[in-house]
Parts: structure tokens; C-alpha cells; sequence
């Protein structure tokens, strides 16, 4: 294991905001946090690389404490936070060159270092930009660049691709698959279900500072809600909810209409009667991780 942590809290005066949270993370896995906000999760990983010192719990990267022996541990981990923090007083380049200095990475070597991470990221034909010059996706090509400098065991994405656009995100995955790749545990921390869905190995599911299921994205879905649900407009709820008990499902509203599990067995009777009725709207789509934690938690993961 890359990444250990135990029992972990943190409490500010009476408030509780993360509540005995543990988990391990190996080396090539992509580990997500999935919550809503305010769920805790940016202080979880705040405490996982020592920005956060937990009231109560430990951390261990690659057996080191990270409250004892924090500028060793930190030696091997990369951070890439919510926000840029990219110095607008250098360009491209020396932006890499001055932040190696922090990792006793200095002249030729650092040049050479950041020449390849550039040309890893996609951004050798920017070396010399100044940082306003860039766009927002390739501004966080440059924080990740910045995150790799030391080569590190573990990196910590905190909602990495929030604000791109479609393409920067494939291009942000696509880096993310390379890390995994070359045997570096990355925990990531996302509002997108496609992102969860298609970079993590392995799910926690946090909410008011708690870790309520956690598993495969495949696992979560199929146990929590099963393989399809069915979305309805246009009924009231005096029809949606006898129909969703005399077939067993779990129901809830969903903006102006209805969100039903499809039942295994007789799943086409249920979109029968539905039909009969004639809604507004009705279709039928394979269950995601928005509807798991619709399930769980009653919140939308953008709330």
C-alpha cells in the first residue's frame, strides 16, 4: 500500500466535519472520493498530504507518518489542488524550474525534468507563455506537470477538471490513465459520474464527513440500485407511488417528474402501466452513480 490511513477526524470546536475515515490505497490504483458538498472531502485529502492536521488519526505514505515525518512523506506525493496557484511572474518553463527548487531539483537537471514533463503534458510548444497567455485546461496540464516534477509514488487530484471543457477533461483523463500505468496511486476527488465511472478502481462515498459504501463503481451501482432505471414526467405522485410499491422498487422525485428502479423480474409490466398513463415523458437508461447517491443520500452530487 502506497497510502494508509486510520481512524481519521477532524472537528472544529463542537462541529465534526470528517468522522473516522479509513481507507488504504495501492500502488496503480485510482481511489475517488464521491460526495456532495460540504460532504468532507476536501478536508480528507487536505489531511492526507499534511495541509490538514487531523484531530484524532493517522496517516502513512509509504510507511512514513505524515504528521511526524511530513517533509519526507511529502517528497513523494504530488498535489494538485482545486486552484491554479500557478506564479504569473514566470512563464511556462521557469514556472516548473522554480518549483523544483523545493524538491532540491535545480540547474541542468531541472531543466531537463521540466523539458520532459513538458513534453508528457502536451504543452513543449508553450515553454515560453506566460501563464495568462494559457487556456484553463492548459493552465491544469501545467499544475499536474508541476505535481510530477519529483516523481512522486501518490498524487491527490482535488475536482482536477471542474471548469473544463469536454476536450481538456479527455486529455486530463488520458494523463490520469498514464499515472495509473506507471504505478503511482492517484486518489481523486470529483462532482463528474463519468469521471468517477471511467478513471477509479475503487469508490468511497462520503457524506457529512463519513465514508456510508464504498467499492467498484459497477459493485455500487448494481447493489445499490440495480442495472436500469425509468424516468417519468408528467404523472402525479398519488399514480408513481402505489405503482412503485405494488412492484417493489424504490422511488423518489427527480426535478418535475419521477426517478423508478426497473425491477429484474418484470421490469417491462412496471413500463407497461407506465405507458398507460400516458406521461409527458418517460425513458429508460442504465442505472449510474448520480442515482446510487440519489439513493443513499437523497442529494444530487452537484449539491
Amino acid at each position: 500500500m502506497v497510502l494508509q490511513a486510520n481512524d481519521l477526524w477532524k472537528q472544529y470546536g463542537d462541529r465534526a466535519v470528517v468522522q473516522g475515515v479509513s481507507f488504504t490505497l495501492g500502488r496503480g490504483e485510482v481511489l475517488g472520493f464521491l460526495g456532495a458538498n460540504g460532504a468532507g472531502k476536501t478536508t480528507t485529502v487536505g489531511m492526507l498530504y499534511g495541509a490538514v492536521i487531523p484531530t484524532r488519526g493517522t496517516v502513512e505514505v509509504n510507511g512514513l507518518n505524515v504528521q511526524a515525518q511530513g517533509r519526507r512523506a511529502r517528497q513523494q506525493m504530488g498535489i494538485v489542488t482545486q486552484d491554479d496557484n500557478l506564479d504569473p511572474d514566470f512563464n511556462v518553463l521557469d514556472n516548473l524550474r522554480y518549483f523544483a527548487s523545493f524538491y532540491r531539483i535545480t540547474g541542468k537537471t531541472a531543466q531537463v525534468r521540466a523539458g520532459e514533463l513538458l513534453a508528457e503534458v502536451g504543452l513543449q510548444d508553450y515553454a515560453r507563455h506566460r501563464i495568462s497567455e494559457l487556456s484553463g485546461g492548459l493552465k491544469r496540464r501545467l499544475v499536474l506537470a508541476r505535481a510530477l516534477l519529483n516523481r512522486p509514488q501518490i498524487v491527490f487530484l482535488d475536482e482536477p477538471t471542474t471548469g473544463l471543457d469536454p476536450d481538456a477533461r479527455q486529455d486530463f483523463w488520458r494523463m490520469v490513465t498514464q499515472l495509473k500505468q506507471q504505478g503511482c496511486g492517484v486518489l481523486l476527488t470529483t462532482h463528474y459520474m463519468d469521471e468517477a465511472q471511467r478513471l477509479c478502481d475503487r469508490l468511497l462515498l462520503l457524506q457529512n464527513g463519513q465514508v456510508i459504501d464504498s467499492g467498484t463503481p459497477e459493485t455500487l451501482i448494481i447493489k445499490t440500485v440495480g442495472e436500469e432505471v425509468i424516468e417519468v414526467d408528467g404523472l402525479t405522485r398519488e399514480v408513481i407511488e402505489p405503482l412503485a410499491a405494488e412492484f417493489g422498487v424504490w422511488w423518489r422525485s427527480l426535478g418535475m417528474g419521477y426517478l423508478l428502479v426497473v425491477p429484474p423480474s418484470n421490469g417491462e409490466q412496471l413500463w407497461a402501466r407506465l405507458s398507460d398513463r400516458h406521461p409527458h415523458r418517460l425513458s429508460r437508461r442504465r442505472a449510474n452513480l448520480e442515482d446510487v447517491f440519489l439513493r443513499l443520500t437523497g442529494q444530487s452530487l452537484g449539491n
